[in-house]
């Protein structure tokens, strides 16, 4: 089975096989958000549970 190349290109492994991913908001309309804010989003997050499964059969883990 082939890797979505889209998944593949925003998804990562952590070394615990937890999947990370980045966050959405911040790309642009920068001003009108708060410092703290975009300094939040700058930092990786986890697929969540409920969509871990999807990811690893784009992935080909599955």
């Amino acid at each position: 089975m082939k890797t979505n190349s889209s998944a593949k290109k925003r998804f990562a492994l952590t070394g615990s096989g937890k999947i990370k991913r980045k966050h959405a908001y911040k790309s642009h309309i920068l001003t009108k958000k708060s410092k703290k804010r975009k300094r939040n989003l700058t930092y990786f997050g986890e697929v969540h549970k409920a969509d871990r499964n999807n990811v690893k059969l784009l992935l080909g883990m599955k």
